[in-house]
């Protein structure tokens, strides 16, 4: 059991030689050679997954005294096989920015442009978020004004015969309330 074990390990390491060489190559290709060499890499590592499964299942099939060496293995291997799917992804990712510079036309030459542009735009919306601030700041100044106006001026408007009575009826109201108020006291 253990000699398949070593025989997928001899595999796996030829394997990832291969898929790292060719993981370094992708940048460097154009058109369809990149796009050949990116499915060449991505059947490569389903190979590799393939084969870490078999290996696992060997694993579970050696006795357990010498199994903890081969799972220490497996584990720097599943390591490994990690790090070569993110260096897969990233070469992928810049492949994907070249493919979307090819079809938005961008050559790489028009970056001064780009940055003039973009310092307008920003500049534009830098004055767009000022003039929300203040117009923020005007609603809030003037709902601050309509809520004080609805809690304040009715308690005003109820009392005020009693801060300043123009009318003799007020008057009289206020002397009726105040003597009747003094009868109860006493």
């Amino acid at each position: 059991m253990s000699s398949d074990f070593e025989s997928y390990e001899q595999d796996f390491a030829v394997l990832t030689a291969e898929i790292t060489g060719r993981i370094g190559k992708v940048p460097k290709l154009v058109g369809d050679d990149k796009k050949q060499m990116v499915a060449n890499v991505e059947k490569q590592l389903e190979e590799a997954r393939e084969l870490l499964e078999q290996m696992e299942l060997e694993v579970r099939e050696i006795p357990p005294q010498s199994r903890g060496m081969y799972s220490s293995r497996m584990r720097s291997y599943k390591q490994e096989m990690g790090k070569l799917e993110a260096d897969f992804k990233r070469s992928r990712i810049a492949y994907s920015d070249e493919v979307r510079n090819e079809l938005l036309g961008d050559d790489g030459n028009s970056s001064e442009n780009q940055l003039i542009k973009l310092r307008e735009e920003r500049a534009h919306l830098l004055d767009n978020t000022e003039r929300l601030e203040r117009s923020s700041r005007r609603l809030e100044a003037g709902y601050q004004i309509a809520v004080e106006t609805a809690l304040v001026r009715p308690n005003l408007e109820s009392c005020f015969q009693a801060w300043a009575p123009r009318y003799k009826t007020d008057v009289d109201l206020l002397e009726l309330v105040q003597q009747s108020t003094v009868k109860r006291i006493k």
